[in-house]
């Protein structure tokens, strides 16, 4: 009978080792206060089978893209411009679609700004820099229309919160930011001009192309190919539940970090109409348009010297 007793107890032991073995750590590294935050936050409410997530708090991009390098964190959320000029330089690492969510052009309601030319000798504020890619898509398009747009604004450069307040107290005459930011601008009665997929219309490119997405080395993808399906499939599923149950998006709203309700409903509004439908062969084709765009109004200082986008850049789950 003992005999039998710790037999059992040695079966339950290599039954307890193996669903050890199948669970994967999938170690994410989140900007605070990013919007990744609020799927990963709905995601954690579920035990998953196939991964265990462990969340790490990065205080800034570019705190994310070190701790990817360097083995500090297996997954960041980034962009694939990055991805690409890092894969041109021999790291390989790759990227699979988070959000199309992009940024937007807006003014004051009642602003005599209603088209690019209207801008000239104006105030933009325009967040991430003279190489911040809606900034270099807004220029070409304005160079279709015969608009020199970098010769005939007066460029204000600042962090997205900064240029907020700056438009506000009307300090600036338009901005060009991020979506979560102009959101909270819609939500406070301020006109959108052109969206950055409207944008990117206007230079001919219809298909919708994610900017974001979850970035991870290709060998490590290899090796953990079960659980990042898992984990995608999860993310996807958490992000629609927000978007379609009440409950569970009253719960992630302290991420949100806002009390008001409007602007509450304009960034769920926002944030789900970025949830990606189509990802293949159509949309990674209008990347490679998009990229071109970029590479050449930048005279390639955002994307390094290739002209086209390295093989492998965006993973295809097998």
């Amino acid at each position: 009978m003992l005999a039998k007793v710790i037999l059992y107890v040695l079966a339950l032991g290599v039954v307890s080792l193996t669903v050890s073995a199948e669970t994967t750590k999938l170690r994410i590294g989140v900007q605070a206060s990013g919007t990744a935050e609020w799927e990963l936050a709905e995601l954690a409410s579920t035990p998953h089978p196939e991964f265990e997530l462990d969340k790490q708090t990065l205080a800034s991009p570019e705190a994310g893209k070190i701790a990817l390098q360097s083995g500090g964190v297996d997954m960041i959320v980034s962009d694939w411009l990055w991805v690409n000029r890092q894969r041109a330089s021999g790291m390989e690492l790759t990227f699979y679609p988070y959000s199309d969510m992009t940024g937007a052009l807006l003014v004051k309601t009642g602003s005599p700004i209603h088209t690019l030319s209207d801008l000239s000798g104006k105030k933009l504020g325009i967040a991430g820099g003279e190489l911040d890619k809606n900034w270099l898509l807004l220029q070409a398009l304005a160079q279709k229309q015969g608009i020199a747009l970098a010769n005939t604004v007066e460029k204000i450069y600042a962090a997205p919160p900064l240029l907020n307040e700056q438009i506000k107290q009307g300090r600036i005459d338009a901005i060009l930011t991020y979506w979560n930011f102009a959101a909270k601008l819609e939500a406070q009665g301020y006109k959108v001009l052109l969206t950055g997929k409207e944008i990117q219309q206007g230079l001919g490119i219809s298909e919708s192309v994610p900017s974001l997405g979850y970035v991870f080395k290709q060998s490590w993808a290899k090796q953990h190919t079960a659980a990042l399906q898992s984990f995608f499939a999860a993310a996807h599923k958490a992000k629609d539940h927000l978007c379609t149950d009440d409950k569970a998006w009253q719960k992630i709203l302290p991420l949100t970090l806002t009390d008001d309700v409007v602007t509450q409903q304009k960034l769920r509004q926002r944030y789900c109409e970025g949830r990606v439908e189509q990802w293949g062969a159509a949309q990674q084709q209008a990347a490679q348009q998009i990229y071109k765009v970029l590479h050449e109004t930048s005279h390639g200082q955002l994307t390094g010297s290739s002209e086209h986008l390295q093989t492998d850049t965006f993973w295809t789950q097998p």
